[in-house]
């Protein structure tokens, strides 16, 4: 099983979508998406300096431009607009705050145009938010999880970002992370970050009304593929959902930890890391060194795609020139075990929104919809499997493609 993962803020470097341009109809495609996110993305992924392209407003449209345009030169990228989205051989996508809305694009949920158009806006509004009043993010590494989530309260911070891997991010007023950096919590390090505000946090609520005022007036397809949402690493089976659940991760903590985990139960073998890769690549080895670390690739140049492409070959879902169906698969909401509805067999038609079992959990039964019409084709699990956040539990098709 594949997954491909979109990169966040901070992964940037000066000059790295330069060797990109050579390839046809790169810049173009560049210069498109600059008109829409009234940025040059042309000049801040090749000649602009580091300070330049780490001011919010010019990265957030960048990073998604940047995982799209590679994503467009790899088996089944799609071109900007698509409504299936790209890489139709991966099983799972997800992304990393702002490369949620790339993650959505391949995931077929939002055209091109409306990631890179949101992205302009969140980076927008997230700027002018972080100018209202001081406020920053530190990375704390190492300590006991629980001491650091306490220290964290106690100053009146925030945790922002849980990335795994021992890792937390801590956001809120300026003054407040001076004095938590002064006191770390034990056997941790902190590292204050150069960023322009706290990110994820109640800071970001006018960015976040801002943001939902855009986003009403689109129009999401339901995802094609397994999408992971940084909310609680969970997969999101409609559209509307999703979007809802983009415009809330402005200020709510990013887990990524929980997406990271999602992906190990998922038995996923390979990962892709789209441009401008790396950072994500590090926290899957890190996250997964004790239950085996799938085969990962990351996509840096354009020298990298003949790897990611037999990447792709290996771990994605083999090709095939017959015509095909279009399946959808449902998932679980929660961790449980899993128990079919009664009476329902492979073969029996479903209606949009029919119950077709449970998951068992501690706090009580939870109630697994079709989220359309077709055939129930397959069981992916069964009577008293045990299931986790975002595992399969049925395919169902619909009309040929």
């Amino acid at each position: 099983m594949l997954a491909v993962l979109s990169p966040g803020q901070g992964s940037q470097k000066p000059g790295f979508l330069t060797p990109w341009l050579d390839l046809p109809g790169a810049e173009a495609r560049l210069r498109w998406w600059s008109a829409l996110a009234g940025v040059d993305l042309v000049r801040l992924g090749t000649t602009a300096d580091a300070d330049e392209i780490k001011d919010t407003a010019r990265t957030q449209p960048l990073l998604v431009a940047a995982a799209l345009l590679a994503a467009e030169h790899l088996p089944g990228g799609s071109p900007a607009g698509h409504r299936r989205g790209g890489l139709y051989d991966v099983a799972v996508v997800a992304g990393h705050s702002v490369g949620e809305l790339a993650a959505a694009s391949l995931a077929g949920v939002l055209p091109a145009e409306s990631a890179i158009t949101l992205a302009a806006v969140r980076g927008r509004e997230m700027a002018a938010a972080c100018a209202l009043e001081p406020s920053g993010m530190a990375a704390v590494l190492g300590g006991d999880r629980d001491e650091v989530l306490a220290a964290i309260d106690r100053h009146g911070l925030h945790p922002a970002n849980h990335n795994g891997a021992g890792q937390i991010v801590v956001a809120g007023a300026t003054g407040q992370l001076e004095k938590f950096a002064a006191e770390p919590p034990a056997r941790a390090r902190v590292a204050v970050l150069k960023v322009a505000g706290a990110f994820h946090t109640p800071y970001m609520a006018p960015a976040e009304q801002a943001l939902a005022s855009v986003a009403a007036g689109i129009i999401p397809a339901d995802p094609t593929r397994i999408l992971l949402s940084n909310l609680d690493g969970a997969a999101v089976d409609h559209g509307r959902e999703l979007l809802q659940r983009l415009v809330r991760q402005v200020t709510a903590p990013v887990r990524w930890d929980l997406c990271t985990h999602t992906l190990a139960n998922l038995g996923v073998t390979g990962v892709l890391e789209l441009p401008p890769a790396g950072t994500l690549a590090g926290l899957v080895k890190r996250e997964f060194k004790d239950r085996g670390v799938p085969e990962i690739v990351t996509v840096k140049t354009p020298d990298d795609l003949p790897a990611a492409r037999a990447l792709i070959a290996r771990h994605g879902m083999a090709p095939s020139h017959e015509p095909t169906r279009q399946f959808r698969v449902v998932v679980s909401a929660s961790a449980g075990t899993f128990e079919p509805a009664a009476g329902l067999a492979e073969g029996d038609p479903l209606t949009a929104g029919q119950i077709i079992g449970h998951v068992t959990t501690r706090q009580g039964p939870v109630e697994v919809a079709a989220h359309d019409a077709g055939l129930l084709t397959e069981w992916l699990a069964h009577h008293d499997d045990p299931v986790a956040p975002g595992q399969p539990l049925a395919r169902i098709s619909g009309s040929a493609l």
